[in-house]
């Protein structure tokens, strides 16, 4: 056996070699600035060199890697500092977004070049997103035109549909609303979206990821009212905007107000609070009682399991309606509501096949129970009725119309004898 004590193998002067794959690159955008600079510098504002150039420039420069810098420079002219100042120690160029012509002809061009680069290298859609966002965070930290060009540029990107709607979340920081530097860049953005495409467009993209109710939020707590929104865009000249922002409130309003009516039924609340909470909302929200009768007529609806078999579910109704009757009489005081719930109703017993035959049985009741008066029913047969079942339900309503009128003539006749 071996006492000599074994050596340990050591490093020493050995050099191994590295796999080209196994090399991390360390993160320099140096380089890769200069080259991009004087690129630019080189195409100078010939928008379409420009376009040229960086899509030749995507074969040799490492884009994926160093996307930010690049939309940095294409945007300020260099490699942004948080808070949105320019890199005192980079290269920069003067033919950027930030330094073109404020109009609505060049940022539509520069929006072409964008374009045109993520559509050839789609790999910087998502980094393209991740940029507007972030220079939306900036905003403070950039002059007025500069805030107008991106604004500009932002809402052309959206109405071509390169960029989500989800970006405007960045418009939502405190600060940002605080100062009113949201609310003042969301003007321009608006105009150069609504100037591409249509009000219908943008409000279809805000609902998209759920944004259509959150307008009121560009502004302050104490100056998120729908009075002050409809006046600060009305004036600006975005009347359309101000008129949707006020349609999605009240929409917003109508669902929250369905959604207590309903619990308050639920627990059984009488009815007496019931029509007084509801009134007061109504006040409180500008509901007409128009369409407050028809959200009591669905809540009633929708407040019990109906059957589903035909021949019982009409005894049901009726048993139901007769219980809730007090609730619809409470607003139906005017010709127009009543008009709107007999629609409602041709409306709910055509969407729901096993009320076809009962349409007739719940328009007795109701009038029996003081909720629809013969004028209005007269006036639903003869002109104000819609085309769902119009043939099943006109057939159904002859007789009882047909005593209606012969009541009313009597009742004439009556009358002009005691004069």
């Amino acid at each position: 056996m071996n006492n000599q004590k074994q050596q340990k193998p050591t490093l020493t002067g050995q050099r191994f070699k590295t796999r080209k794959r196994d090399e991390k690159e360390r993160f320099d955008p140096t380089q890769f600035q200069e080259s991009i600079v004087q690129g630019l510098n080189q195409t100078g504002s010939d928008l379409e060199a420009v376009a040229k150039f960086l899509d030749a420039s995507g074969a040799k420069l490492d884009y994926r890697r160093y996307a930010e810098t690049l939309f940095d420079i294409l945007v300020a002219g260099g490699m942004l500092a948080p808070g949105g100042t320019l890199s005192d120690d980079m290269t920069r160029t003067e033919f950027c977004l930030f330094t073109a012509t404020e109009d609505l002809e060049t940022m539509q061009a520069y929006a072409q070049v964008f374009n045109k680069l993520i559509r050839r290298y789609k790999y910087l859609e998502k980094g393209f997103e991740e940029e507007i966002k972030k220079l939306l965070l900036f905003l403070k930290g950039f002059t007025e035109s500069e805030r107008n060009k991106l604004a500009m540029l932002t809402g052309i990107l959206l109405a071509n549909g390169n960029i989500s709607a989800s970006i405007l979340n960045s418009l939502y920081n405190e600060n940002l609303v605080k100062e009113g530097v949201s609310a003042a860049f969301a003007v321009k953005l608006f105009k150069s979206w609504i100037n591409e495409k249509d009000i219908n467009s943008v409000a279809g993209s805000l609902r998209k990821v759920g944004m259509d109710n959150r307008l009121m939020e560009l502004f302050p707590a104490n100056k998120r009212s729908c009075e002050h929104f409809s006046k600060y865009f009305t004036d600006a000249g975005l009347k359309e905007l101000s008129d949707f922002a006020r349609n999605q409130q009240s929409i917003g309003a109508r669902k929250e107000l369905q959604k207590d009516l309903q619990e308050q039924m639920s627990r059984g609340d009488p009815f007496k609070d019931i029509i007084t909470y509801v009134k007061e909302e109504m006040k409180k929200t500008n509901i007409s009682e128009q369409t407050m009768i028809g959200i009591v007529w669905t809540s009633v609806m929708s407040s019990v399991e109906w059957n589903k078999k035909e021949e019982l579910v009409t005894e049901q109704a009726i048993k139901h309606l007769k219980q809730y009757s007090p609730l619809l009489k409470a607003f139906t005081s005017q010709g127009l509501s009543e008009i709107t719930l007999l629609l409602k109703i041709q409306e709910y017993c055509y969407d729901n096949i096993h009320f076809m035959k009962a349409f007739q049985k719940i328009v007795v009741l109701l009038y029996k129970a003081d909720v629809l008066s013969e004028e209005a029913i007269l006036k639903w047969y003869s002109d104000s009725h819609v085309a769902k079942g119009k043939s099943v339900f006109l057939e159904q309503m002859k007789k009882f119309v047909e005593w209606l009128k012969n009541a009313e003539e009597e009742s004439e006749s009556e009358e002009e004898e005691a004069d």
